[in-house]
């Protein structure tokens, strides 16, 4: 019996198009994502740097890109969140104790707030006991001590937890560890559509 559910944020309830930041940068000048990059935005999203270390750093590999267009370009991952998926989130939170955890950064939290305005992502952080986002905890997924950390923080029972992600590294790092876990498939399926999965 599932009592709790932990879902991602990023294409589970926002809709985001991760090439366009790509393509984005490369209009800026960029040759290629590389490791170093990689790296840099890790740290970002674990909260090691800050937001003007982590623009200078890319700008480092884009020298005649301006600190604003490189931000215009890291927010245009950000899509619609669908009205339909905060409602049935709303309902949801009657019935189960639900919780927010995303590897995401200030930047794409800071963009998702001003786009959608308080009205709209107050309504949706009052369905979750508590939303956790990985620049605020130091920690990112698939990392165990993510997961345990929640656990042990909000007295939960794996085996009545439920996973919802659409990355199979972070659902499979959590069914190792015990949880009920759904590996949604972007484009083909809908958080709207959980009860279909007969998880529950």
């Amino acid at each position: 019996m599932i009592h709790n559910i932990i879902f991602d944020f990023g294409d589970i309830f926002i809709n985001l198009d991760k090439q366009a930041t790509i393509e984005g940068l490369k209009k800026l000048g960029l040759t290629e994502w590389n490791e170093d990059l990689n790296q840099l935005n890790m740290q970002f999203e674990k909260g090691e740097i800050p937001k003007q270390d982590f623009l200078f750093g890319i700008q480092k590999h884009i020298p005649n890109a301006s600190l604003n267009d490189i931000l215009e370009a890291w927010s245009a991952i950000l899509l619609d969140f669908p009205l339909n998926r905060l409602e049935f989130l709303q309902k949801l939170s009657r019935n189960y104790r639900l919780f927010l955890l995303s590897n995401t950064d200030s930047i794409h939290i800071d963009t998702f707030e001003q786009e959608t305005g308080v009205s709209f992502y107050s309504d949706f952080y009052q369905c979750f006991e508590k939303v956790y986002f990985s620049f605020e905890m130091g920690m990112r997924k698939p990392d165990a001590e993510i997961f345990n950390y929640i656990v042990q923080k909000h007295d939960l029972s794996i085996k009545n937890t439920l996973f919802v992600d659409d990355k199979k590294e972070n659902t499979d790092a959590a069914l190792a560890l015990g949880f009920h876990v759904w590996n949604l498939k972007v484009g083909q399926e809908d958080v709207i559509n959980l009860f279909e999965k007969e998880i529950l």
